[in-house]
């Protein structure tokens, strides 16, 4: 079985999770794949998040971090133990979704198909709005400085159901072979708490040689930023401005660098003018710590590097 069903761990993070893990557990449980583990791996919850687990689901494997380690170090402690554990394939998954019964099983059949694939993910909806979509693969443009998800937003009509190729996927439901994490390390802990660590992870090992594949047959619905706050704050906008320029600064060329300060600006000022127009103006100072933290932790002197030794 191992040979054509490889061993996976479905790796579910929380962090005072009860009002949602719930579905998360009890629709992952139940997948059709025949070769699969469950583990949650919490990050220091107070709600009794893992006395509700022991008690409602003691087939999960459950890791209780004596404190909030973040999620990407969280994740790599997970990988760790799933990989001694004997697994082959750690599926990221958050706390917060409902997955479709085919779902590991129309993954690693193409997980399996090619030698070259490394990581993959889903098709993703709204949780709330099951028919409209999330995210359909993603897009680094690099002369414009943007990550972007393709199809959010749009209602599903079929437009985005060819399995192909995509820049990155994202760490809600996050697909990766070991045979990437030995050759390109761990996701890096400079982005935490949250955003653009999987987007990191996805270009280092498309670099290296791997494809990373979005697979539309595979179906997850998302209650999407449960566990960080909901909408952008202010604060998550900061965060995500400091956590691309990083990812930009360590992967764009330097001619990408002709063209990024410009639309970014133009980006942002066009962003400034539909905020303030709708009274939002917690978005300036939201901005601007934003770029002082990343121009402070991209230009201090050193060149330091985040975990996985790539520079910032």
């Amino acid at each position: 079985m191992q040979e054509q069903h490889p061993p996976v761990y479905c790796v579910i993070l929380n962090r005072n999770g009860i009002p949602y893990f719930r579905e998360t557990l009890e629709t992952v449980s139940v997948m059709d794949y025949p070769n699969f583990r469950v583990m949650m791996i919490d990050n220091d919850s107070s709600d009794g998040s893992a006395d509700y687990v022991r008690e409602h689901f003691p087939h999960v494997k459950l890791i209780e971090n004596r404190s909030n380690l973040g999620i990407a170090a969280a994740r790599n402690a997970a990988m760790t133990a799933a990989f001694a554990d004997g697994a082959l394939w750690v599926y990221h998954l958050d706390n917060d979704v409902r997955a479709d019964t085919r779902l590991l099983s129309r993954l690693m059949q193409t997980a399996t198909g090619d030698p070259r694939v490394g990581i993959l993910g889903p098709k993703i909806c709204y949780h709330a709005s099951p028919g409209v979509l999330w995210y359909a693969g993603g897009k680094i443009n690099y002369f414009a400085g943007t990550v972007k998800h393709r199809g959010i937003r749009r209602r599903d009509t079929g437009q985005y159901d060819r399995e192909e190729d995509t820049d990155y996927v994202v760490g809600c439901s996050f697909l990766v072979g070991r045979n990437v994490i030995d050759a390109v390390g761990n996701f890096d802990t400079v982005y935490d708490p949250f955003f653009t660590q999987d987007s990191d992870l996805c270009v280092r090992a498309a670099r290296a040689g791997f494809r990373v594949v979005y697979v539309p047959e595979a179906r997850i619905w998302h209650r999407v930023s449960t566990s960080s706050g909901g909408v952008m704050t202010p604060g998550r906008i900061s965060m995500k401005i400091e956590y691309n320029l990083i990812l930009f600064k360590r992967h764009a060329r330097w001619y990408h660098w002709l063209t990024i300060p410009w639309c970014i600006g133009g980006l942002t000022l066009a962003y400034l003018a539909r905020e303030t127009a709708g009274g939002n103006f917690k978005i300036f100072p939201a901005l601007f710590r934003g770029f002082l933290k990343a121009l402070s932790r991209l230009f201090r002197s050193g060149s330091p590097t985040g975990t996985t030794g790539y520079p910032l």
